[in-house]
């Protein structure tokens, strides 16, 4: 049987894909199944090229969802821009071009990582920004100890000319070492997932900027000599005083309340409604995986009983892994409970939203009990959140944890709560 919506390969083998060469006038490949979009593709030319050496919007991003959140944003954000280009001859400049439309020009810049499932989705998201008419620059940010010196000295110039920074990762240092360098007056940060919750929190609260599941309150050596450049980052994502020239947005799906000062403008994920779907919906559930394990939050022996538990309880057939999940937990996964593991080649809500897709998604704790109503809404598909039981969690987990994902869970909307799901033991 056909897999439309990702690899089904045996977990010890998962798709690597070698990224694309991130040169603005690189040709877009169309991928397979995805209708291309009508107004926004355009032909790459010299002045497409030049555009982009100033852009008016400098993007980063270093996951596939920051880059289908990025995408996102431009849908919402610049629909003016959109209508205009949709009703200029086709070559020609619309009206009030020149600084105006350099204004909304989006450069994407990927900060490629090393995950081999993390740089195929990452490929594939460029693909479809170049569809949409967006410049795509991939770096090889971390290939090797000189490479980022060469990434942030070739992005120096474009950092200093950009009217708006857009940016998926405000804990990532090498984000908030980029922000240190750049005066633009615009800066806006766009869904990380749940990432974006603590962010507002700690930004609300004036602490410097922590990933919630970092355990223990030390700082090592390399936190020490990179606190200038993240104290620059923090003061630079904190709105300036009424009347400051500087402005300080975030574009979110989650249940947050911006600070004040911070223009918060929601997604509803009106651009993956628009280009993908609606699913085919069969019988039976889907399994969302996380990588709780991974980061050490969950014990690999609770989680696997409890996926077994979920599996045998709502008829599921697929597990859809996440991108982080490691293959021998996989392996171990498939031979315990049988289910059929799949490992995607896109976010999962463009996964689901082009189908097929099981009438009920099961998921743990995660982005996407709050992203998957959104991409869904009009289908017949529900989807259910299954809690995190106190005792699954590993000696070394944060103290924040318990706390964090429980607030995951209790906030999101138009989702089902599983009643068993603090009781669903190792056994």
């Amino acid at each position: 049987m056909s897999s439309p919506e990702g690899t089904r390969a045996a977990p010890a083998t998962p798709g690597t894909g070698v990224p694309p060469q991130g040169t603005a006038g690189t040709p877009a490949r169309r991928l397979l199944g995805v209708p291309r979009q009508r107004h926004r593709t355009r032909t790459a030319t010299a002045g497409a090229t030049a555009r982009a050496a100033a852009p008016g919007t400098l993007a980063f991003v270093e996951s596939p969802v920051q880059l289908l959140n990025v995408l996102e944003w431009a849908h919402a954000a610049l629909p003016e821009a959109d209508a205009a280009e949709a009703d200029a001859p086709d070559g020609a400049a619309p009206d009030g071009g020149g600084p105006d439309r350099a204004a909304t020009e989006v450069t994407i810049v990927v900060l490629s990582p090393h995950d081999p499932m993390t740089r195929g989705q990452l490929r594939r998201m460029a693909e479809l920004a170049r569809d949409e008419g967006h410049t795509v620059r991939w770096e090889e940010a971390r290939g090797g100890p000189t490479a980022p010196l060469r990434t942030i000295g070739g992005l120096t110039p474009l950092l200093r000319r950009a009217r708006r920074i857009v940016i998926g990762d405000p804990f990532s240092r090498y984000v908030q070492l980029l922000l240190a360098l750049t005066g633009a007056p615009d800066l806006v940060v766009v869904d990380d997932g749940t990432a974006t919750m603590e962010f507002i929190s700690q930004l609300a609260r004036g602490e410097r900027l922590v990933r919630w599941h970092r355990s223990g309150g030390g700082r090592g050596a390399r936190d020490l000599v990179f606190a200038p450049f993240s104290a620059t980052a923090r003061r630079r994502l904190t709105p300036p005083p009424e009347g400051g020239r500087r402005t300080v947005g975030v574009f979110s799906s989650m249940p947050v309340e911006a600070p004040p000062g911070v223009h918060l403008a929601r997604n509803d994920f009106a651009w993956t409604r628009a280009r993908f779907g609606p699913p085919r919906v069969m019988g039976g559930a889907d399994i969302v995986g996380t990588s709780l394990v991974e980061t050490g939050v969950v014990d690999a022996d609770r989680y696997l009983a409890a996926v077994g538990t979920l599996a045998r309880t709502h008829g599921a057939s697929r597990y859809f892994a996440h991108r982080r999940e490691s293959t021998e937990k996989l392996h171990r996964l498939a031979a315990a409970t049988g289910l059929e593991i799949v490992r995607p080649d896109l976010p999962l809500e463009l996964i689901a939203r082009r189908g097929p897709v099981g009438r009920l998604i099961v998921s743990f704790p995660s982005t996407v009990v709050h992203t998957l109503p959104l991409a869904l809404a009009g289908t017949e598909v529900r989807v259910a959140v299954c809690d995190i039981d106190p005792e699954w969690l590993t000696a070394n987990a944060s103290p924040r944890a318990q706390g964090f994902l429980d607030g995951v869970t209790g906030t999101a909307r138009d989702v089902q709560r599983l009643p068993f799901g603090q009781r669903m033991a190792a056994g």
